[in-house]
């Protein structure tokens, strides 16, 4: 895969997650994806699998949601087999308070899928707002 087709596969794990649509989201993604949060919050940390990034980073964030997160790439730069993407997330929890968060996620995407992602994120307000 070349650069042009990797960050098409960053820009598609956005565009779905945007719609709703958590299958071709996740579809994005290999099944045996490490996806490291930086930071001290309660989601810092690694997951490994589908599975884990789903049942315990991605279940438990949007559950405190009223709809997810609707991201906005303001930058996207790739080499190699990585992209890195600046966005700027909007969300609002279920009692009613924004969480609006910015976010660098660093993919390695070797071969069609994304095998890596770690994510930098202002946890000051991940933990006041998430707790």
């Amino acid at each position: 895969m070349g650069i042009s087709e990797n960050k098409r596969v960053a820009r598609n794990f956005y565009e779905a997650a945007n719609r709703g649509d958590m299958d071709g989201c996740l579809g994005q993604l290999a099944d045996d994806v490490q996806w490291t949060n930086m930071g001290s919050t309660k989601y810092s940390g690694c997951y490994v699998g589908k599975t884990d990034v789903v049942e315990k980073l991605v279940g438990p964030v949007f559950g405190l949601l009223k709809a997810g997160i609707l991201s906005t790439i303001d930058n996207m730069v790739a080499e190699g087999d990585y992209v890195v993407v600046q966005v700027r997330g909007e969300a609002e929890t279920k009692d009613g308070r924004p969480y609006n968060n910015s976010y660098c996620h660093v993919f390695k995407v070797p071969d069609g899928k994304i095998r890596e992602v770690t994510e930098y994120f202002d946890t000051e307000l991940t933990s006041r707002v998430l707790g």
